[in-house]
């Protein structure tokens, strides 16, 4: 696969209780300033959100952040970065984030986290997109979402094969490594998933 560019980060707009949590926002954001990955995200100034952009931009990172404009006010939308696009609605947030982006990689967060993370996910599936997407499982926040995933193919809802859609690893050191070695899909156009 080709140097990654650009990465969209999916995480929360809230810090969580595991002060872990935060630490690993503020690496991922400097991480992507050394290696010049530009940052996309939602665009917000709180939570881990805020942290990891603030912490990117520091490190003499560029940072795009895309927020509705409903939640500009709510959120705060982060006046400080580089590039800050303000669109209508969700799903405009979401289309240009992936277009913006050459992967994903998904921090702990809440409903919105698992929103954006099932749905490019799906898009990667259905063969719309084939950008590696991983999870940064920090203290073992992912595991009931990986358990998720083994139970679906468990009742046998989809194929084993699923599991090679996204790659998990414990620490953002691990994470450009990951995404670099996951290229496209393992799964072929003739698959056929349930």
């Amino acid at each position: 696969m080709a140097s990654l560019t650009s990465l969209c980060v999916y995480c929360g707009s809230a810090f969580g209780n595991n002060p872990r949590h935060r630490d690993v926002a503020r690496r991922l954001g400097q991480l992507m300033a050394a290696r010049h990955v530009t940052l996309v995200y939602g665009g917000g100034r709180v939570g881990l959100m805020g942290l990891m952009a603030d912490a990117c931009l520091q490190a003499g990172g560029r940072v795009i952040g895309i927020i509705p404009e409903f939640l500009r006010s709510r959120e705060v939308g982060h006046g400080a970065v580089s590039e800050l696009v303000v669109v209508d609605s969700m799903h405009e947030r979401k289309q240009a984030m992936f277009d913006r982006s050459d992967g994903f990689v998904i921090l702990p967060g809440g409903l919105g986290t698992l929103d954006e993370a099932f749905e490019m996910i799906t898009w990667k599936q259905l063969r719309l997109h084939d950008k590696p997407i991983a999870l940064i499982d920090v203290a073992g926040y992912w595991r009931p979402f990986t358990a998720l995933f083994d139970h679906v193919i468990a009742e046998n809802f989809a194929k084993p094969e699923m599991r090679d859609l996204l790659s998990v690893v414990a620490d953002v050191d691990d994470l450009l490594p990951a995404l670099e070695r996951a290229g496209r899909p393992l799964v072929g156009p003739e698959t056929k998933w349930m």
